[in-house]
């Protein structure tokens, strides 16, 4: 299965699931501490199901077995009760009641857990291939819409930094018209949580076609947007009452985009390093002074 929790697994498959199989990953996920004494029969019964639609669901999101889900399951809950990032008593509903308190620390629990999350089933070959290609590109086309529209212009802004030829497009049309005229000199990264939104693979397959290298930033390693790139760097999210989907993952997706970043810089260091020499008095330069009181 992939390297991710196998309840993250679960929320990125559900929408995908018919019905009565939906009915199993959502009773899962709502007590998943409890699945884990239950055999397949039983956990039919409860979802109003069978044994057999609970067994077609664990294959559907890629498990071998039920008792596969049950050793996933265990293994997640304990890791989450050893971490020093988590917290087992915090959930992730937030109601109107909830004292501030209880926000953050919902909040900061999600925030973390997605980023350990992250860095636990980070591929290194990927985030190595992707700086290589990134450093040495004539150019590079960023895509992605909505919430992962403005992590596309939070890479381009790094990476300009840097001294890289970037572009960051969150418009279909013009991000398609820049990679209809991409090269095997450039790459294209996109950007999508879900992995199936059609704004942002139409630019990326097309870039593809003209022979770019592709990389993908999604939270969905079966998605279309992961299936048409040469590079996959998956992200994680933990998300909480007001947080969901994109949202909740957009820490650990910058966290990927820092580690990328700071490869590219060490990848193309004479480069990085004179194009920050050259900017870093920028934000300096336009700060506002403070008045000595009189």
């Amino acid at each position: 299965m992939p390297s991710t929790d196998v309840t993250t697994l679960i929320r990125t498959e559900l929408p995908r699931l018919p019905g009565s199989l939906r009915k199993v990953g959502e009773l899962i996920l709502e007590d998943p501490a409890a699945v884990t004494h239950c055999s397949a029969a039983e956990l039919g019964r409860r979802t109003g199901t069978s044994q057999a639609t609970v067994t077609r669901f664990c294959r559907a999101i890629g498990l071998d077995s039920y008792q596969h889900l049950l050793i996933e399951l265990a293994q997640e809950r304990g890791r989450g009760e050893s971490s020093d990032w988590g917290s087992a008593e915090i959930g992730p509903d937030i109601s109107p009641d909830d004292s501030l308190e209880r926000v953050v620390q919902v909040v900061g629990t999600a925030d973390l857990r997605a980023i350990q999350q992250t860095i636990d089933r980070i591929d290194l070959d990927a985030i190595e291939r992707a700086a290589q290609a990134v450093a040495r590109a004539r150019r590079i086309d960023v895509y992605g819409v909505g919430g992962s529209g403005a992590v596309a212009q939070e890479t381009e802004t790094r990476l300009f930094r840097i001294g890289c030829a970037v572009r960051g497009w969150t418009e279909v049309h013009a991000a398609t018209t820049s990679a209809a005229l991409l090269t095997p000199a450039d790459v294209a990264i996109g950007i999508s949580h879900s992995g199936a939104t059609r704004e942002t693979i139409e630019p990326f397959e097309l870039a593809k076609e003209r022979g770019a290298t592709t990389i993908a930033l999604t939270a969905d390693p079966r998605s279309p947007l992961a299936r048409a790139a040469d590079v996959r760097l998956i992200s994680s999210s933990s998300e909480t009452s007001f947080r969901t989907g994109s949202i909740g993952a957009r820490h650990s997706v910058l966290m990927l985009i820092d580690c990328l970043y700071v490869r590219v810089g060490q990848l193309s260091y004479q480069r990085a390093s004179a194009s920050l020499a050259l900017t870093d008095h920028i934000a300096g330069a336009h700060a506002v002074k403070s008045r000595r009181a009189r």
